[in-house]
């Protein structure tokens, strides 16, 4: 996990959450059924299980599962990650849904919420190749594999040589395609490589400087439905506040920017001595408008600073984008 030089201390309504007492109540996790999905939630329940819960998982394939041969900024968006798990929280089949948190949608449906935003893992891309260890080692005309309007963008501002071509499907199908030689490399996100002890996969991560990374990229969001209080108490001692901060700033800025797969768009915040620091920046996939980035730090403690700060570095880059497309 990575460290957070001066991640605020919960504050005390958390701290009496986690020890609350309440009946341990059978809990039913809604999930993917991809190998990363079921990773994730198999981690949720191991921690649940240590309170005394029972808990069982509900595996489900969504639409973003089952459509891979059109990108999702055509067919709907991320939102085809979670419909159908939300439509288990809604009928009472499933307590909660354990999502990556980049494929949550910046608004949810009404009665929904994200009860809790667990300590993030490595939120960086990973560069993975069977023949180059850089992406600098790409001859011109290389052809490289991504479905990520962002990831589309930021390539085409290090290496505008470079040929891009769509790729879908869960990790192992993407792992797959580059194995079978389709592609000279692809871009996948570190954490999950990681999550599944595919870390040797990875011939290089780029550093944020080099490709920002999505809003919420590397955390875990858990969305249950609205009023399940003893619900919420459990998961109170999963969540992690310097990530939800730092995520929070991340999504105000996607929300306001009108954010969803079909915007080139990434955001990360991190905490540093000057505080929370987040930086967020906009491509264009057919690079014909060099790249707009913007950053700001500021002293966040609460969600609403967070937010706060998300704001600031929204309108700076929407005031950079018009400028530059108008």
């Amino acid at each position: 996990m990575l460290a957070f030089p001066l991640a605020p201390k919960a504050p005390i309504y958390y701290q009496q959450v986690t020890t609350l007492q309440h009946p341990m109540q059978h809990l039913t996790i809604a999930t993917r059924e991809s190998r990363l999905a079921l990773w994730q939630a198999e981690h949720v329940q191991a921690l649940l299980q240590a309170q005394g819960h029972p808990v069982t998982l509900l595996g489900m394939t969504t639409k973003g599962d089952q459509i891979l041969d059109r990108s999702l900024s055509k067919v709907g968006g991320k939102g085809l990650f979670v419909k159908e798990l939300e439509t288990a929280l809604e009928e009472g089949r499933a307590d909660l849904a354990v999502h990556s948190l980049k494929d949550v949608p910046m608004e949810l449906p009404e009665g929904f919420t994200l009860a809790c935003v667990m300590e993030r893992e490595d939120p960086r891309d990973a560069w993975v190749s069977n023949k180059y260890a850089r992406l600098q080692d790409l001859p011109q005309g290389a052809v490289v594999g991504t479905s990520s309007l962002r990831r589309v963008a930021l390539l085409r501002a290090l290496r505008p040589d470079l040929t891009i071509e769509a790729l879908r499907g869960n990790l192992d199908t993407r792992l797959r395609k580059l194995d079978e030689g389709l592609y000279d490399g692809i871009v996948l996100a570190a954490a999950g490589l990681k999550r599944l002890g595919l870390e040797s996969r990875i011939a290089q991560v780029f550093e944020p400087e080099q490709m920002l990374p999505a809003a919420g990229q590397g955390a875990l969001g858990i969305e249950t439905m609205q009023g399940r209080e003893a619900l919420a108490q459990s998961l109170g001692a999963l969540l992690h506040l310097p990530t939800l901060l730092a995520v929070s700033a991340e999504r105000m800025v996607s929300r306001l920017m009108g954010g969803s797969c079909s915007m080139p768009l990434a955001a990360y915040a991190r905490f540093t001595d000057q505080g929370l620091h987040l930086r967020a920046a906009w491509g264009d996939p057919e690079g014909q408008h060099p790249l707009v980035q913007v950053q700001a730090s500021a002293p966040v403690h609460t969600l609403a600073e967070a937010e706060r700060l998300g704001s600031q570095v929204a309108l700076a880059l929407k005031a950079g984008v018009d400028a530059q497309t108008h």
